[in-house]
């Protein structure tokens, strides 16, 4: 019994969410185009993981819980770099907007969520995850948040869609 307690008390005290941070426009920060090209068309978020830490609930971006995104949709423009998001899975809210991205000069990909109706110049929070480069098809988005004052990454896994 002490360790269903246990166990209840460490995963409602790790449950943890990302605050958004405040993302300059590309305008006003350099940015790696020709590592933004490489993201260009449609991808499938494949899975959400975080290593070493599993028994945490994240809320990704400020929409749904991180696992609702496996198997979301995302689409990458990159001579504008804009795009869209969608989230479909059975048993989690649908999701779909307009979002506005790119990778910096240091690696970081910088994304803007955009509500309907709202140009992404408005919008002044957003998010920076790192970006990592895998083999063709693939790439890896690394998320760093806070939980119990130890830093711990949230991995989404993508793939190009065929």
């Amino acid at each position: 019994m002490k360790k269903v307690i246990l166990l209840s008390l460490l995963m409602i005290g790790l449950w943890s969410c990302k605050s958004s941070s405040t993302a300059s426009s590309p305008a006003s920060t350099k940015i790696d185009t020709r590592v933004g090209a490489t993201l260009k068309g449609n991808w499938i978020l494949t899975s959400v993981n975080y290593p070493g830490s599993e028994y945490i609930k994240v809320t990704s971006f400020q929409l749904e819980d991180s696992k609702c995104f496996e198997g979301s949709s995302w689409k990458f423009v990159a001579n504008n770099n804009s795009g869209e998001i969608n989230l479909s899975k059975a048993g989690c809210s649908s999701f779909s907007s307009p979002i506005k991205w790119y990778i910096n000069k240091d690696g970081q990909f910088v994304l803007k969520i955009v509500n309907a109706g709202e140009k992404a110049k408005k919008v002044r929070e957003g998010y920076v995850l790192t970006f990592v480069a895998q083999e063709s098809g693939n790439f890896q988005l690394v998320d760093k948040i806070n939980v119990g004052n130890k830093p711990t990454d949230v991995v989404y896994q993508f793939e190009k869609a065929k």
